[in-house]
């Protein structure tokens, strides 16, 4: 996340200018110009400068959303979708002004399949306002990215989240997407059936596109049942390297855990005082195990066994909803709770991902170089699939930290490289790391550029994110 690493892409200016009046006159109040409307489409959570839209449009349906981007294809103006700004590094940022696309209209459910476990939604319902509509189905949709992000947003950066290690990421779970082409075009990239060989997988070539390739309009969904009975805990753990190397037994056990969490010592002691909890100040794993009565029972006691030969516990665990409620509500306000280390800092977000073998290695290091750089950094990570998030706290208006900051995020993006891993888990790529994208995969990004070239010739979806539109 380097600011000289931000792609610059030249505003048409004639060419804004003819299609806001086009799309004013379709629109009216639908479409938004006002400074503060804009500003709120291109905030980022970083340090990297709001870069707002001409302005802003609340499509209904993929039908307006296939006539926006047709009068912007026309007349080269950027379309940037929008679903409610979760994003961390800088994806809804408008670099070349143009138009952003706010999904929050297209927020219905359109079908659900309860015999077949799918449904077919528009991109702008949340991931809380579609399980408030599934519930009485006894269906869930799993992926918990923390957030109550869109769900057009979290297919848009290939999000997971808490329960990814048993139910895997957005990747796995969208079956088939409607997809708004760069030319105003609508395709529709796969059917309903559970497995094809029909040709190129398009479904996930847009899933983790960020909107570079096209707007998402409806996505179909794998939706699982909501579990018979949920167990869930915090065990402490004498040091991160302890409780990785439970979660690497864990996971070679094959004991069916649907969360595992890890927080090390600073975060906890961030949670305990923001969440008013009653645990010991030590890294610590939360956890969760779905299944029968007698099933998350028994999962829960081996897991204490395996903590124990760690160095860990006790593990305590309960199937109380009011309880494990409270312990997940604690672990998503876990943002909020790093703000009280370093009261009216802000807080800059980053994530890597490494094979599981590797994770305490790369947490150790990475607390290392924390320390040794008088940060305050607090860790917490989806440590069964391997990716940890650090909560760099710091002065944004202090050029001195912000160069510090990044040089920080720059040697953990590299050292998740040398280990074998990723510079990004499940954040995305944005602005922010399209730097380490090319030190990542190197000459794949040279596949990449022609596939974005050969969707969207004029460069008008979504540019400047993910990778530069040539090697520096």
């Amino acid at each position: 996340m380097a600011l000289a690493d931000l792609e610059r892409v030249e505003r048409n200016a004639a060419g804004i200018e003819v299609a806001l009046g086009i799309l004013k006159q379709r629109f009216g109040a639908r479409m938004q110009t006002g400074q503060s409307v804009r500003e709120q489409h291109a905030h980022t959570t970083t340090y990297i400068p709001t870069q707002a839209p001409d302005a802003v449009i609340f499509p209904e349906s993929t039908a307006e959303v296939a006539e926006i981007v047709r009068v912007c294809a026309e007349h080269k103006v950027p379309v940037i979708p929008f679903g409610v700004g979760t994003s961390l590094e800088g994806h809804v940022n408008a670099p070349g002004g143009g138009i952003s696309l706010d999904m929050a209209n297209m927020n219905r459910v359109i079908r659900v399949d309860a015999e077949d476990l799918d449904c077919v939604v528009q991109p702008g319902i949340t991931r809380e306002a579609l399980n408030e509509h599934l519930r009485d189905t006894g269906l869930f949709f799993p992926i918990d990215p923390g957030a109550n992000a869109t769900i057009g947003g979290m297919a848009s950066t290939r999000a997971s989240g808490t329960n990814a290690v048993r139910y895997g990421t957005m990747r796995d779970n969208v079956m088939a997407l409607t997809v708004v082409m760069a030319d105003g075009k609508v395709v529709t990239t796969a059917k309903r059936a559970k497995k094809s060989s029909a040709g190129y997988d398009l479904t996930r070539l847009f899933i983790g596109a960020e909107g570079t390739l096209g707007v998402i309009t409806e996505l179909t969904l794998k939706l699982h049942g909501i579990p018979q009975a949920i167990s869930g805990g915090v065990c402490p753990f004498p040091s991160v390297e302890a409780a990785c190397e439970a979660v690497i037994a864990t996971i070679q056990m094959g004991i069916p855990v649907a969360r595992i969490e890890l927080v090390n010592q600073l975060m906890m002691r961030a949670m305990i005082a923001y969440s008013k909890l009653d645990y010991p100040e030590s890294p610590g794993l939360f956890l969760e195990f779905h299944g029968s009565d007698s099933g998350v029972k028994e999962q829960a006691e081996l897991f204490g066994e395996i903590a124990t030969e760690y160095g860990g516990g006790p593990f305590l665990w309960t199937t109380n909803s009011e309880e494990r409620a409270k312990l997940w509500k604690a672990r998503h306000d876990a943002y909020w709770a790093s703000m009280i280390l370093r009261p009216g800092a802000q807080g800059i977000s980053t994530d890597v991902c490494v094979p599981i073998s590797r994770l305490a290695e790369c947490i150790a290091a990475t607390e290392i170089d924390i320390a040794e750089n008088g940060l305050i950094a607090p860790i917490v990570g989806h440590v069964g699939d391997g990716n940890f998030h650090v909560a760099l706290l710091l002065d944004a208006k202090d050029p001195k930290e912000v160069e510090a900051a990044e040089a920080f995020i720059a040697r953990l993006n590299m050292r998740a490289i040398a280990m074998d891993g990723t510079c990004t888990g499940e954040h995305g790529v944005g602005q922010g790391k399209m730097a380490f994208l090319e030190r990542e995969l190197g000459g794949a990004v040279d596949v990449m550029r022609t596939i974005k070239k050969a969707l969207d010739p004029q460069n008008i979806m979504n540019p400047g994110k993910i990778m530069p539109s040539r090697r520096h």
